[in-house]
């Protein structure tokens, strides 16, 4: 597979073991195909979700993250977004109908990610719309299993 030239990196990497959990930041995470990332609530099976509305991985972009602070008011703690990768550099709506590596993992992007009230109960007031719309980050499947570290390159695949 070849790059399509659109690059950004995984700044920050989040598991919750259940669902509620703190998140709990790694330095890297193996992703297991078709389930998500090891020991996080939604490969486990045992998220808020599950059963309902997964998603094997939530990626979100930094740089909205800074927005929310500035627009909202809201400082976004470590994990408070509830989502799996925090990523730099590339707007993951480019993503739709893309396939996409990070380090030696490959996923597929599946859809937009908007935050539920649930995110609200377990954070601050405020959350749910700060994390509204395009701000709440995509979802994406796991096509090929492998290892995410930090500061691990994402690239845009073509067939």
């Amino acid at each position: 597979m070849l790059s399509l030239g659109m690059e950004g990196t995984a700044e920050h990497i989040y598991i919750a073991p259940h669902g509620g959990d703190p998140m709990q930041e790694l330095a890297s995470v193996e992703a297991l195909e078709g389930r998500g990332l090891q020991g996080d609530r939604y490969a486990n099976q045992t998220g808020y979700w599950s059963g309902v509305d997964e998603c094997e991985v939530t990626l979100i972009e930094s740089e909205i993250l800074g927005c929310i602070a500035e627009d909202a008011g809201l400082a976004v703690a470590a994990g408070e977004h509830r989502r799996n990768l925090v990523t730099r550099g590339i707007r993951l709506a480019q993503l739709l109908g893309k396939r996409f590596r990070i380090g030696t993992a490959v996923l597929e992007y599946d859809r937009p990610r908007p935050p539920c009230p649930h995110i609200q109960t377990l954070t601050q007031e405020g959350m749910t719309r700060a994390l509204f719309g395009q701000r709440g980050g995509i979802g994406a499947r796991i096509v090929k299993s492998g290892r995410i570290q930090l500061h691990d390159t994402i690239m845009v695949l073509a067939d």
